[in-house]
């Protein structure tokens, strides 16, 4: 008998402030799909958040974390998946991506602007690679991760000024396009 592969509806990535979250949840919605968000998963497993473990334990234990919750995540879930900012950047989870491509996935870059960005992430402390300068912080994450995030969109949309409804729609729209 085969054996039926699980895999998200949908796999949303972006920088902080995208709106991977709120667009997640509103997406989630409009699908009749549950949302699964792989920090969440993190702070859930290891019962302290994602912040408090960048300081306690450091960045590499928590991409490590990151690794296993997205690989656990692309198997098991089937709705909407939200990926940490910074989880395409491993290559475990850039080899998942790829393999869930493959078989026909969609993956959306929620892409953002500076000047949308910055209302949105402020001076937040619970985003603990944006501490100090959040502009430049942001600045130079984006010119790190910008290029993998478009090698793995499936699709891209921009959310400057729009509200995350708005943007759970197109992207419902592009998905009921593609998928039977």
């Amino acid at each position: 008998m085969p054996t039926t592969l699980i895999a998200p509806r949908v796999v949303l990535m972006g920088p902080p402030g995208a709106g991977k979250s709120s667009v997640g949840a509103a997406l989630a919605e409009l699908l009749g799909e549950r949302l699964r968000d792989t920090d969440a998963d993190i702070e859930a497993s290891q019962g302290t958040t994602v912040a408090e473990i960048f300081v306690d334990r450091g960045e590499a234990h928590f991409r490590e974390l990151e690794v296993a919750a997205v690989g656990r995540a692309l198997e098991e879930h089937s709705g909407v998946l939200s990926l940490g900012g910074g989880a395409p950047l491993a290559a475990a989870t850039q080899s998942a991506l790829r393999s869930y491509q493959a078989s026909g996935g969609t993956v959306v870059f929620l892409d953002v602007s500076l000047t949308a960005v910055v209302p949105r992430v402020g001076l937040n402390a619970t985003r603990p690679l944006l501490l100090g300068n959040p502009r430049q912080q942001w600045l130079a994450l984006m010119a790190a991760r910008r290029p993998i995030y478009e090698e793995f969109a499936t699709m891209t949309v921009l959310t400057d000024d729009r509200k995350p409804r708005d943007i759970a729609r197109e992207i419902a729209a592009a998905v009921a396009g593609v998928s039977s």
